[in-house]
């Protein structure tokens, strides 16, 4: 039986690949450290703002005598004779078994937590003490290729165009508790500065490396310290070399401004709510640049244009691309991509 999409589709553009847009769930991984305490069970439903988990700050490490039926990921707590008798403090009341070796147990103890909020709303999956727990978003998901920081939530606003940039004297702190798109890149000045204001996340179209390390830097620096640090998270859409925000991304994230949003960061993604946001169905002929001079354009396919000769002298199989009312131009098909 024929493909009803075949038959639509123009000659040649089944030679460009595709890839699908808005996934419509995620299974998002949520990292726990040896000694975070788990507040949920798999199949649970959890909702924004739950607790999942007790983070332990300040994790120690210490030895004691194994006891029958214990096994790693147990919660462990001081015997009582431990303590030394009724009414007796213990310096290591509670923990979570992390091994046995020798007849003894390696237990990761402390005394300050603080919780982790759910920052979806979905079913858990899975639950694995000192590793990490999923949840099968109820909402749907773009794609990005990197996320930093923290799963966060907040309202989405737009900071800039598609191809701004957001400069740390233009934050406000009106945008207190934003998840802000902010266009093709954005420092690691503006990251740490909106963090310190109460913004609750960036969406931007490229991270240099550099701007990375000095985010990463600044972050481990946040968490040394003795106060909890809100959650914070950076969404890349796109990679570390600058582009604009595509096209199709940046007329989604348009639609959902002033709506409640969430980046995760395994896999990296943006979860929205599509209810009251229909998606926006290409035409069969319309194509993305996805790299290139021009990526993060859409154009129409104007036909194949075989082998062409590019910059650096290289050959490659090419397309026409129609832009707007502009003449079509040459492409090479590795440049493009089919939305789905």
């Amino acid at each position: 039986m024929t493909d009803p999409l075949a038959r639509t589709m123009p000659p040649g553009l089944e030679l460009v690949s595709s890839r699908r847009f808005i996934e419509p769930t995620v299974d998002a991984w949520l990292p726990l450290r040896p000694g975070d305490r788990p507040r949920v069970t798999a199949g649970q439903s959890v909702v924004p703002g739950i607790p999942l988990a007790d983070r332990l700050r300040d994790a120690r490490l210490i030895d004691v005598p194994a006891r029958p039926g214990g096994k790693p990921g147990d919660r462990w707590s001081a015997a009582p004779a431990a303590r030394g008798g009724e009414g007796s403090r213990s310096p290591h009341p509670e923990g979570e078994i992390l091994f046995e070796t020798g007849g003894r147990w390696r237990i990761a103890i402390g005394e300050q937590h603080e919780a982790v909020h759910s920052p979806i709303e979905g079913i858990v999956r899975e639950v694995r003490p000192g590793v990490g727990l999923v949840i099968r978003s109820a909402g749907s998901a773009l794609w990005g290729v990197l996320a930093l920081g923290d799963a966060a939530r907040g309202r989405l606003e737009i900071a800039t165009g598609a191809d701004g940039e957001l400069r740390p004297r233009s934050l406000d702190v009106g945008s207190a508790g934003a998840i802000l798109v902010v266009g093709a890149r954005i420092d690691a000045e503006a990251l740490t500065r909106a963090r310190a204001m109460g913004i609750r996340g960036v969406i931007v179209a490229t991270l240099p490396g550099k701007d990375r390390r000095d985010y990463l830097a600044s972050e481990a620096r946040q968490r040394s310290s003795l106060h909890q640090v809100p959650a914070f998270g950076v969404l890349v859409l796109h990679g570390s070399q600058r582009r604009p925000i595509a096209e199709g991304a940046m007329r989604l994230l348009e639609r959902l401004a002033g709506r409640e949003v969430a980046i995760v960061g395994t896999p990296p993604a943006l979860v929205f709510d599509p209810q009251g946001v229909p998606p926006e169905v290409d035409p069969p002929d319309m194509i993305h640049v996805r790299s290139g001079p021009l990526a993060g354009r859409r154009g129409q396919w104007a036909g194949f244009a075989g082998l062409r000769r590019f910059s650096g002298g290289t050959h490659l199989e090419a397309a026409l691309v129609r832009f707007g009312e502009d003449a079509p131009i040459a492409m090479p098909i590795g440049d493009l991509e089919r939305l789905t």
